[in-house]
Protein backbone atom coordinates (compact mmCIF):
# COMPACT_ATOMS: atom_id res chain seq x y z
CA UNK A 1 0.00 0.00 0.00
CA UNK A 2 1.30 3.50 -1.19
CA UNK A 3 1.81 5.27 2.66
CA UNK A 4 -0.46 8.66 2.92
CA UNK A 5 1.17 11.37 3.22
CA UNK A 6 1.08 11.98 6.69
CA UNK A 7 2.13 8.49 7.81
CA UNK A 8 5.56 8.07 8.90
CA UNK A 9 8.40 6.85 8.28
CA UNK A 10 8.40 8.14 4.65
CA UNK A 11 11.57 6.61 3.39
CA UNK A 12 11.76 3.72 1.20
CA UNK A 13 14.14 1.86 3.57
CA UNK A 14 12.47 -0.87 6.00
CA UNK A 15 11.62 0.45 9.74
CA UNK A 16 14.40 -0.75 12.03
CA UNK A 17 13.03 -3.86 14.33
CA UNK A 18 12.40 -1.79 17.34
CA UNK A 19 10.30 0.63 15.41
CA UNK A 20 8.38 -2.59 13.68
CA UNK A 21 7.47 -3.30 17.08
CA UNK A 22 6.54 0.10 18.05
CA UNK A 23 4.22 0.85 15.05
CA UNK A 24 2.93 -3.42 15.67
CA UNK A 25 1.75 -2.07 19.57
CA UNK A 26 -0.15 1.22 17.88
CA UNK A 27 -1.98 -1.01 15.95
CA UNK A 28 -3.17 -3.56 18.02
CA UNK A 29 -3.88 -0.84 20.44
CA UNK A 30 -5.93 1.27 17.82
CA UNK A 31 -7.92 -2.02 16.84
CA UNK A 32 -8.79 -3.19 19.85
CA UNK A 33 -10.31 0.44 20.49
CA UNK A 34 -11.45 0.05 17.05
CA UNK A 35 -13.11 -2.96 17.84
CA UNK A 36 -14.60 -1.98 21.26
CA UNK A 37 -15.80 1.69 20.79
CA UNK A 38 -15.85 2.19 17.05
CA UNK A 39 -13.78 4.87 14.92
CA UNK A 40 -15.68 7.56 16.95
CA UNK A 41 -13.64 6.39 20.22
CA UNK A 42 -10.15 6.68 18.36
CA UNK A 43 -7.64 9.41 18.71
CA UNK A 44 -3.64 9.83 19.03
CA UNK A 45 -4.32 10.11 22.68
CA UNK A 46 -6.87 7.30 23.06
CA UNK A 47 -4.54 4.84 21.21
CA UNK A 48 -1.13 6.40 23.19
CA UNK A 49 -2.74 5.83 26.62
CA UNK A 50 -4.07 1.98 25.42
CA UNK A 51 -1.05 1.36 24.33
CA UNK A 52 0.55 2.57 27.51
CA UNK A 53 3.11 4.86 25.26
CA UNK A 54 3.58 9.06 25.40
CA UNK A 55 1.50 10.14 22.66
CA UNK A 56 4.41 11.32 20.63
CA UNK A 57 5.27 8.23 20.18
CA UNK A 58 2.18 7.54 17.68
CA UNK A 59 2.57 10.81 16.60
CA UNK A 60 6.19 9.86 15.58
CA UNK A 61 4.31 7.10 13.28
CA UNK A 62 1.12 8.09 12.51
CA UNK A 63 0.35 11.94 12.73
CA UNK A 64 -3.19 11.14 12.83
CA UNK A 65 -6.02 8.85 13.23
CA UNK A 66 -6.97 8.70 9.14
CA UNK A 67 -3.18 7.73 9.11
CA UNK A 68 -3.62 5.17 12.07
CA UNK A 69 -7.16 3.51 10.17
CA UNK A 70 -5.09 3.43 6.48
CA UNK A 71 -2.54 1.32 7.97
CA UNK A 72 -5.29 -0.99 10.03
CA UNK A 73 -7.36 -1.07 6.24
CA UNK A 74 -4.35 -2.05 4.74
CA UNK A 75 -4.12 -5.04 7.24
CA UNK A 76 -7.51 -6.37 6.46
CA UNK A 77 -7.29 -6.28 2.98
CA UNK A 78 -3.94 -8.07 3.65
CA UNK A 79 -6.06 -10.71 5.49
CA UNK A 80 -8.30 -10.59 2.11
CA UNK A 81 -5.12 -11.47 -0.15
CA UNK A 82 -4.37 -13.93 2.21
CA UNK A 83 -7.48 -15.58 1.43
CA UNK A 84 -7.34 -15.68 -2.34
CA UNK A 85 -3.73 -17.46 -1.71
CA UNK A 86 -4.97 -20.44 0.15
CA UNK A 87 -5.36 -23.16 -1.93
CA UNK A 88 -8.58 -24.41 -3.54
CA UNK A 89 -9.31 -28.00 -4.37
CA UNK A 90 -9.13 -27.65 -8.05
CA UNK A 91 -11.29 -31.56 -8.71
CA UNK A 92 -14.06 -30.44 -6.28
CA UNK A 93 -14.92 -27.48 -8.17
CA UNK A 94 -18.44 -28.06 -10.35
CA UNK A 95 -19.06 -24.72 -11.84
CA UNK A 96 -17.60 -21.33 -11.02
CA UNK A 97 -20.06 -20.63 -8.83
CA UNK A 98 -18.39 -23.03 -6.22
CA UNK A 99 -15.22 -21.12 -6.20
CA UNK A 100 -17.29 -17.76 -6.23
CA UNK A 101 -18.89 -19.48 -2.65
CA UNK A 102 -15.66 -20.59 -1.26
CA UNK A 103 -13.80 -16.77 -2.51
CA UNK A 104 -16.89 -15.02 -0.39
CA UNK A 105 -17.16 -17.22 2.56
CA UNK A 106 -13.42 -17.06 3.61
CA UNK A 107 -13.42 -13.53 3.08
CA UNK A 108 -16.83 -13.07 5.32
CA UNK A 109 -14.49 -15.17 7.69
CA UNK A 110 -12.02 -12.52 7.66
CA UNK A 111 -14.79 -10.03 8.66
CA UNK A 112 -16.47 -12.58 11.40
CA UNK A 113 -13.02 -12.86 13.25
CA UNK A 114 -12.14 -9.03 13.11
CA UNK A 115 -14.52 -6.70 14.19
CA UNK A 116 -12.18 -3.91 13.40
CA UNK A 117 -12.11 -5.02 9.86
CA UNK A 118 -15.94 -4.81 10.33
CA UNK A 119 -16.11 -1.35 11.51
CA UNK A 120 -13.47 0.02 9.26
CA UNK A 121 -15.12 -1.14 6.01
CA UNK A 122 -18.63 -2.33 6.85
CA UNK A 123 -19.45 1.05 9.95
CA UNK A 124 -21.28 4.00 8.74
CA UNK A 125 -18.10 5.93 9.94
CA UNK A 126 -18.33 8.62 7.29
CA UNK A 127 -14.37 8.96 6.58
CA UNK A 128 -13.64 9.49 3.31
CA UNK A 129 -10.02 9.14 3.38
CA UNK A 130 -11.02 5.81 4.59
CA UNK A 131 -13.24 4.60 2.33
CA UNK A 132 -10.90 5.98 -0.42
CA UNK A 133 -8.18 3.44 1.02
CA UNK A 134 -10.79 0.82 1.14
CA UNK A 135 -12.26 1.24 -2.66
CA UNK A 136 -7.96 1.47 -3.99
CA UNK A 137 -7.62 -2.30 -2.16
CA UNK A 138 -10.96 -3.58 -3.78
CA UNK A 139 -9.75 -2.79 -7.43
CA UNK A 140 -6.10 -4.89 -5.88
CA UNK A 141 -8.38 -7.25 -4.49
CA UNK A 142 -10.39 -7.70 -7.79
CA UNK A 143 -7.34 -8.19 -9.62
CA UNK A 144 -6.10 -11.32 -7.96
CA UNK A 145 -9.37 -13.28 -7.82
CA UNK A 146 -9.65 -12.61 -11.68
CA UNK A 147 -6.71 -14.00 -11.72
CA UNK A 148 -8.05 -16.57 -9.64
CA UNK A 149 -11.25 -17.33 -11.28
CA UNK A 150 -8.80 -17.74 -14.62
CA UNK A 151 -6.97 -20.07 -12.99
CA UNK A 152 -9.61 -22.66 -13.27
CA UNK A 153 -11.86 -21.89 -15.91
CA UNK A 154 -11.76 -20.45 -19.11
CA UNK A 155 -13.35 -17.05 -18.79
CA UNK A 156 -15.14 -15.05 -21.69
CA UNK A 157 -13.93 -11.55 -22.72
CA UNK A 158 -15.30 -9.37 -19.53
CA UNK A 159 -15.58 -5.34 -20.44
CA UNK A 160 -12.93 -3.23 -20.27
CA UNK A 161 -14.83 -0.12 -18.99
CA UNK A 162 -16.40 -1.83 -16.01
CA UNK A 163 -14.27 -3.84 -13.51
CA UNK A 164 -16.81 -6.94 -13.10
CA UNK A 165 -15.00 -8.45 -9.66
CA UNK A 166 -14.51 -4.93 -7.99
CA UNK A 167 -18.13 -4.34 -8.16
CA UNK A 168 -18.95 -7.88 -7.68
CA UNK A 169 -17.23 -7.31 -4.17
CA UNK A 170 -18.18 -3.84 -3.25
CA UNK A 171 -22.18 -5.11 -3.76
CA UNK A 172 -21.56 -7.88 -1.78
CA UNK A 173 -19.85 -5.34 0.86
CA UNK A 174 -23.29 -3.57 1.02
CA UNK A 175 -25.33 -6.43 1.53
CA UNK A 176 -22.64 -6.73 5.05
CA UNK A 177 -22.61 -2.96 5.71
CA UNK A 178 -26.28 -3.11 5.90
CA UNK A 179 -26.24 -6.16 8.13
CA UNK A 180 -24.26 -4.20 10.55
CA UNK A 181 -25.87 -1.09 10.75
CA UNK A 182 -29.20 -2.68 11.67
CA UNK A 183 -27.43 -6.17 13.75
CA UNK A 184 -24.61 -5.03 15.04
CA UNK A 185 -22.96 -7.93 12.98
CA UNK A 186 -22.92 -9.90 9.90
CA UNK A 187 -26.15 -12.55 10.52
CA UNK A 188 -26.41 -15.64 8.72
CA UNK A 189 -29.42 -14.64 6.89
CA UNK A 190 -27.56 -11.60 5.37
CA UNK A 191 -24.19 -13.40 4.76
CA UNK A 192 -26.55 -15.52 2.82
CA UNK A 193 -27.85 -12.38 0.79
CA UNK A 194 -24.28 -11.19 0.38
CA UNK A 195 -23.13 -14.30 -1.43
CA UNK A 196 -26.24 -14.24 -3.53
CA UNK A 197 -25.74 -10.83 -4.21
CA UNK A 198 -21.96 -11.31 -5.41
CA UNK A 199 -23.00 -14.26 -7.67
CA UNK A 200 -26.06 -12.54 -9.13
CA UNK A 201 -23.72 -9.56 -10.06
CA UNK A 202 -20.93 -12.16 -11.91
CA UNK A 203 -24.00 -14.05 -13.25
CA UNK A 204 -24.17 -11.08 -15.38
CA UNK A 205 -20.83 -11.35 -17.37
CA UNK A 206 -20.61 -15.58 -16.81
CA UNK A 207 -22.30 -18.05 -18.26
CA UNK A 208 -23.97 -20.98 -16.04
CA UNK A 209 -21.10 -23.19 -17.38
CA UNK A 210 -17.42 -22.05 -17.74
CA UNK A 211 -15.14 -24.53 -19.02
CA UNK A 212 -13.12 -25.75 -16.43
CA UNK A 213 -9.31 -25.91 -16.81
CA UNK A 214 -7.97 -29.55 -17.40
CA UNK A 215 -4.10 -28.29 -15.81
CA UNK A 216 -3.63 -25.76 -13.09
Amino acid sequence: MTKPDDQKPVSGRRPRASSQARIAQILAAARELLAGQGVAGLSIYSVAEHARIPPSSVYHFFASVPALLNALTADVHAAFRASLAESVDHDRLRCWRDLSRLVEQRMLAVYQHDAAARQLILAQHGLSEVTQADHQHDIELAGLMQVLFERHFELPALPGDVDVFALALELGDRVYARSVHLHGSITPRMAEEGMRVFDAYLALYLPPYLPKRTQI
